[in-house]
């Protein structure tokens, strides 16, 4: 059903007006650590190329044209750690992170061909995340500690956004494209300070400047295609393949610190330097998807480059003495939906992620990190009438459970400031670890 030409105009234009006020922060990586809604969840992605839901816009932006309807969705997200590490001295046994990590998630599909004169039916979908009901929009912790171990991907979500559109390029061949947003924070201090800290004529700037970063997809329909006049193997066949450009956030500090009569103009120089808390990956997906009636079996191969991020580990000030190496991984993923009637649908995924870390010393830096089993679970409801609602309504849940394998680590610190310092060698330790995913979402169909 399509909404009215006003109407669609009327429910695209606040999203649009409200884009740059969103993106005033990082974006997080909970699309690619977890998954975005129930079913991104619950399959460990392996159905995310497919999906037709407004999740589409981040994984492949040609699933928004495979269902006409417009779509609005509320989602909540819940990550529960219980990292730690074990050394066999026990000097540092512990639980390195417990806490969680919350995102609310807000999602819109529409149908744009009533505003274009000609050509196929166009469709923009667009989603926004906000940690802990957004009050930590520019929540980021960068430290080198020296002592202790942190993981490396585990943590906070900042502000997510990505927009996409999509489109019919001939019969059963869509295609879309999209982008993501992130920010590159400049700040810049003056100060004048006196030895007891008291300050007078400081002068603060900072400047934030969006990023954007590409994303594409391609999804093929083989029973359309090669089938359409008469029934044949691919009739229940898809396959999609998509494509999202690395991003990064990077927030820099630069600031002069003038103590009169001790320190002159232009002042003790402090440069501060952060990337890698938001760094994504470069990440080319190819799936392919089977309908065998009531279950349907889907298979996705994920290849992530993670080896950009020691060039860019150059630039943070805080890491860069960790000497870090990465290396490219490639993530299976395999999924299974069974619609038990046509109400309900139960779906289940499997996945196999590989560590990116190469090292294990990273001085200073201390960080951490080990393979990793996903198994998802989640069921959606979707009900065509619902009491005072003029449209369909679908709920889904899912859950997933990370479970981290063991892998040993070195702990080192350097005994000086300077880059050319000993190394001292702190100690063994030994990773483990579990996360637990709970999501939910409400959908409206129109």
């Amino acid at each position: 059903m399509r909404m009215p030409s006003l109407a669609r105009i009327a429910f695209l234009f606040p999203a649009l007006i409200a884009a740059p006020v969103i993106c005033t922060a990082s974006m997080g990586n909970t699309g690619t650590a977890y998954g975005l809604l129930p079913t991104d969840v619950a399959s460990a992605q392996a159905f995310s190329l497919f999906n037709t839901n407004v999740s589409a816009a981040y994984y492949n932006p040609a699933a928004l044209a495979i269902d006409p309807r417009g779509e609005l969705t509320g989602a909540a997200l819940d990550a529960e750690y219980d990292l730690n590490v074990n050394s066999p001295d026990q000097q540092y046994d512990g639980t390195v992170r417990d806490d969680a990590s919350r995102q609310l998630m807000i999602g819109m599909k529409t149908d744009l061909s009533s505003l274009l004169n000609s050509g196929p039916p166009l469709y923009f979908g667009f989603m926004a995340g906000l940690e802990k009901d957004g009050r930590e929009l520019l929540a980021f912790n960068s430290s080198a500690r020296g002592n202790g171990a942190q993981y490396l991907k585990d943590g906070k979500r900042p502000v997510f956004l990505v927009g996409s559109i999509g489109t019919t390029l001939w019969r059963g061949v869509s295609v879309g494209a999209g982008l993501r947003i992130t920010l590159r924070n400049d700040a810049t201090l003056l100060v004048y300070n006196n030895l007891g800290g008291q300050t007078d004529h400081e002068s603060l700037s900072v400047e934030a400047k969006p990023q954007y970063r590409p994303l594409a997809g391609i999804h093929i329909n083989w029973g359309e295609t090669a089938c359409r006049t008469a029934h044949c193997w691919a009739d229940n066949l898809e396959t999609a393949i998509s494509y999202r450009a690395y991003s990064d956030s990077r927030t820099s500090v630069s600031s002069n610190a003038v103590i009169p009569g001790v320190v002159g103009d232009p002042g003790i120089p402090i440069r501060v330097s952060n990337v890698i808390d938001a760094f994504q990956p470069a990440t080319t997906s190819v799936g392919v998807k089977y309908d065998f009636g009531r279950v349907t079996l889907g298979v996705t191969g994920e290849y992530q480059e993670w080896s950009r991020l020691e060039s860019k580990l150059a630039h943070d000030s805080i890491k860069d003495q960790g000497r870090l190496q990465f290396k490219d991984i490639f993530i299976p993923r395999v999924g299974l939906q069974v619609a038990l009637n046509d109400t309900y649908t139960v779906t289940t995924g499997v996945a196999w992620e590989e560590s990116p870390l190469e090292s294990v010393r990273s001085p200073d830096v201390n960080y951490v990190d080990a393979d990793r089993w996903v198994a998802g679970l989640g069921l959606s409801a979707s009900f065509k009438h619902v009491p005072l609602m003029a449209y369909p309504v679908e709920l889904n849940v899912g859950y997933q459970y990370q479970k981290l394998d063991e892998r040993d680590f070195e702990l080192s610190g350097t005994t000086g400031p300077n880059p050319g310092d000993p190394v001292v060698n702190l100690g063994s330790v030994t990773t483990d670890g579990e996360v637990n995913i709970f999501t939910g979402s409400v959908t409206v169909k129109f």
